[in-house]
């Protein structure tokens, strides 16, 4: 028989012929007691006693009456219902019975009964027990095996908080854990019913059985599980951030969701290669493949296709193709096209835009005469010293406002292939042909001007090597080291079956002439980044233990051989770098290039690491000179991107440190906490704050530092607290700092157009037009905020910044240590060093194509990115968004999604290629 319902909506035990009373209270707390009954409503009072009749009724002798009280008191507990600031009453009633009821189940004997029992208080110690006791699992598992989620949400969470505590008791006394899996079991059941994924993932992280979660995903939540996974992987240590990793890439495989599998498998370093291969042959659609080696053209991964992943010789040739990165050019100049951008710019056009803007000013304040006249002295002022671009102050060095002017102009129009200076014909450029624009530098200018060309010819191997040739025929050694250089840097992330860089520039790596040598030598390293061609390991190798070699070009060796195998862990290149370090002399290691030598072995090393332990205790063996140098950016390289808190803290320490000996090391120590904290846009706000700490309490090596470090924490993407931070510090009284604050001006704006940026720099020309070496950083920095005409994206994230290429944060690295000592190297004759930023450069588009790879305009949305981690079912993944169709800019922290039901995109990131097929199931209205 059933027993009959109450007033509060659960049920009660039969009722007696006369109910027994409450227990009396104490008389310390009678008046209070009394209080706090008066305060019941009718209803409240009705079930307080109700549940103290079940209390006594519950130790009754009788078996039949002690479990009617019993499943009355359950119902009574699980049918109530609570709000986010109270207790449920049935358990608020209950509280000061829980030690009678504890003590009287201590002296139950064993019986269904017992069991029943420890359920209810199991469920009374959530709001009970003694913190640390854990007595809501200790009676859980003393209790029946029934559905532990009936007892409702905040039971399951504590009791999940609980078995976590115990499991790590258990394991630390070795005890066994048996029991606690089967309720792990029960509970993430409930939680993957429950849409609480994440709580469900947290607790078998803490009992190390992630692989559990692989049988309780379905498609209806993979997503979200997986979502939560590869975010919380990047706050925990090794090896556990692989180990959920993997169990994401198992769930994606499982589901099917190909795409997603390939992201994470680029992420897994370690079985990158192998995983890659399971996700192509997991499918026999070739266009699906095709969209493959897109995402892994864009990474820059070195792939062979293989009769493995496509059996058809057309079809391998295809896909190898793409993942040659044939394509880009292609599609850069159809979006360039789209956009309306073609028309070449010169540098004077980058200059004079503030004489346009004034002139808009001017127009606004026309009436005011006062305004007018003030306006028209600042543009006669601006025009003597931005028009003209070469300044007219006699004291300018014309050579070094040249060599500025080829920068600008490479930058601006990287991957157009046309620009003013150097491949206009003669007669239509008021600067000359290109040979006249070359032999307007100087020696070493020379070099980079003709570098100059590979940039203009981005991507475009073709035309490049072509117009290249020329110059390698050259009499000058500047002109041929430059063309060697621009070949480098037009195949930059572009492959080719041929390998003409390859056998070109194999040529001259032996040439007798330094100049050369070097040309070539960095050709090879911007060309193979990332590819870890073992003939390139050989041959390199043995430049570096050749003793005619120069120290310059031995250095650069080393460089070039850290960015073809970057992230390898290459033992051999490390013991060739470690050794040639060893034996340079005391004058040697005074040189300012040798710094270029650790950032040499660390690139070996990014983002790796443990992995670089060993090779770090060998460095503490090093000349005294260099030993903390090489120590602080080996830590710093090895743990890029990795968002590790202990290794920054331990930066900051050195950071902290007052040095006497004139050391070094503390500017590499502030620029590894950016690369370090980079990873994450928390991490990144923490390093922003801490930096300004360093600004105002570091000494001056730490200072000079600072800006480069800010630069590369917001590195295309100017926020305005940074932005405003380095406009200060451009002003600031040491030069250093000022120079270093302009060039990131232009690295936290490169490639945004950012108008606020490109008026300070203009300003920037202005105050120091008498200032050489801050006018060639101001023209630097002009020419990197206009990057590709605000095409391109200097940021080695992609992939809604989810994978870190480790090509593009090799050439960001090194072109800031190289910025550390600015005077010996980009203002000295090392300015050639600023085109391994060509490593980096992407373009920032989404271009949609149809299954032949065609163009294909479709409306998007484009918004800012919301994070979705955590939530359950569909939320917006963008806000403030803006409908456009394709091809369209994305800007950092943006994100698009199609706005159409007609097409199916093959990749849920819709960022660089993205293909799509025709939705069947869609009817046009």
């Amino acid at each position: 028989m059933s027993p009959p319902e109450n007033s509060n909506g659960g049920t009660s035990a039969a009722a007696p012929s006369e109910p027994a009373p409450p227990a009396k209270p104490s008389s310390k707390g009678k008046k209070k007691d009394e209080k706090k009954d008066d305060d019941l409503s009718e209803e409240d009072q009705a079930l307080k006693e109700q549940l103290e009749l079940y209390v006594v009724r519950a130790q009754d002798t009788d078996p039949g009456v002690q479990k009617l009280a019993l499943e009355s008191m359950r119902q009574e507990i699980r049918s109530a219902t609570s709000s986010m600031t109270s207790v449920p009453k049935p358990l608020k009633f209950l509280r000061p019975h829980y030690g009678t009821l504890k003590s009287y189940f201590d002296i139950m004997p064993e019986s269904e009964l017992k069991k029943y029992m420890a359920d209810i208080l199991s469920v009374l110690a959530l709001t009970m027990s003694v913190e640390g006791e854990r007595e809501s699992l200790r009676y859980r598992l003393l209790g029946s095996e029934g559905d532990i989620g009936s007892w409702g949400h905040e039971y399951v969470r504590n009791l999940a908080g609980e078995i976590a505590q115990e499991f790590q008791k258990r394991q630390g006394e070795d005890m066994p854990i048996d029991a606690l899996m089967e309720l792990v079991q029960q509970i993430v059941s409930f939680h993957m019913k429950h849409n609480a994924e994440p709580e469900a993932v947290d607790l078998l992280m803490e009992v190390e059985d992630l692989d559990l979660l692989v049988e309780h995903v379905d498609s209806t939540n993979y997503k979200r599980a997986c979502l939560y996974l590869t975010s919380m992987s990047r706050f925990h240590p090794a090896p556990d951030d692989q180990l959920a990793l993997d169990i994401a890439y198992t769930i994606y495989m499982k589901f099917e969701d190909l795409a997603n599998a390939l992201r994470i498998a680029l992420l897994l370093d370690n079985k990158s290669i192998q995983y890659v291969k399971q996700v192509y042959t997991a499918t026999d659609d070739l266009t699906l493949k095709k969209q493959f080696s897109y995402i892994i053209a864009r990474h820059g991964l070195a792939l062979e296709i293989d009769d493995e992943i496509a059996a058809d010789e057309n079809d391998k040739e295809m896909l190898q193709e793409i993942v040659n990165n044939t394509k880009l050019s292609e599609g850069y100049l159809t979006l360039a096209r789209d956009i309306e951008v073609m028309e070449a710019k010169s540098p004077e056009d980058i200059y004079k835009v503030t004489c346009i803007l004034l002139l808009s000013c001017l127009w606004s304040a026309f009436l005011v005469h006062e305004v007018y006249n003030r306006i028209m002295l600042t543009l006669r002022n601006l025009q003597v010293h931005l028009i003209d671009g070469r300044g007219a102050s006699s004291s300018l060095d014309s050579a070094r406002q040249n060599l500025a002017a080829t920068f600008v102009n490479a930058f601006v129009n990287a991957g157009f292939g046309q620009d003013k200076l150097m491949t206009a014909p003669s007669d239509s450029s008021s600067s000359g042909s290109s040979g006249n624009w070359l032999f307007k530098n100087k020696e070493h200018g020379k070099a980079s001007a003709a570098a100059s060309l590979g940039m203009i010819l981005l991507w475009d191997t073709d035309s490049g090597l072509a117009q290249l040739d020329k110059y390698l025929h050259s009499n000058d050694t500047h002109v041929v080291a430059g063309a060697l250089l621009g070949i480098g840097v037009v195949t930059c992330g572009v492959k080719n079956d041929c390998d003409p860089a390859m056998a070109i520039l194999m040529e001259y790596v032996n040439k007798d002439d330094s100049n050369i040598r070097i040309g070539a030598i960095l050709g090879l390293g911007i060309a193979y980044a990332g590819s870890q061609k073992d003939e390139l390991r050989v041959q390199l190798s043995a430049i570096l233990g050749d003793p005619q070699a120069t120290l310059e070009v031995l250095v650069f060796t080393a460089v070039a051989l850290g960015l073809v195998f970057v992230g390898s862990c290459n033992e051999e290149i490390a013991q060739s770098i470690i050794f040639f370090l060893m034996e340079r002399s005391e004058a040697e290691l005074a040189e300012p290039i040798i710094r270029l030598l650790p950032v040499a072995l660390g690139l070996l090393y990014l983002g790796k690491q443990e992995s670089v332990e060993a090779t770090a205790e060998v460095a503490k063996t090093f000349d005294e000179k260099i030993r903390k140098y090489c120590d602080v950016t080996l830590m710093s390289l090895a743990y890029a991107g990795t968002g590790n808190v202990l290794k920054v803290q331990k930066l900051l320490g050195i950071c902290s440190q007052h040095l006497d000996k004139g050391e070094t090391h503390q500017g590499p120590a502030v620029l590894g906490i950016a690369l370090i904290a980079m990873s994450e846009e928390l991490g990144a706000e923490m390093a922003i704050r801490s930096l300004e700490r360093l600004l105002q309490y570091g000494e001056q090596n730490i200072r000079r530092a600072v800006p480069l470090a800010l630069g590369v924490l917001c590195i295309s993407n100017p926020k305005v607290n940074v932005m405003d931070t380095l406009s200060r510090l451009s002003h600031d009284a040491d030069a250093d700092v000022s120079m270093a604050a302009i060039i990131s001006l232009g690295l936290i704006g490169a490639g945004t157009n950012n108008a606020r940026i490109a008026g300070m720099l203009r300003n920037l020309s202005s105050y120091y037009y008498k200032e050489a070496a801050h006018l060639f950083c101001v023209r630097i920095a002009q020419g990197l905020v206009h990057l590709g005409k605000g095409l391109l994206t200097l940021s080695p994230y992609h992939s809604d910044r989810f994978l870190l290429s480790p090509m593009a944060l090799g050439g960001i690295v090194t072109v800031l240590h190289a910025c550390l000592d600015m005077k010996s190297t980009i203002l000295g004759k090392y300015h050639y060093i600023l085109y391994i930023i060509v490593l980096a450069m992407q373009p920032r588009m989404l271009l949609t194509v149809d299954e032949d790879l065609k163009p294909l305009p479709v409306p998007v949305r484009v918004g800012q990115a919301v994070d979705v981690v955590g939530q359950a079912g569909r939320p917006k993944t963008i806000t403030g968004f803006q409908t456009h169709t394709t091809p369209v800019l994305l800007a950092a922290g943006e994100r698009a999604e199609l706005a159409t039901d007609k097409y199916i995109p093959l990749t849920s990131t819709l960022e660089g290629f993205v293909i799509l097929k025709k939705n069947p199931e869609y009817h046009e209205e």
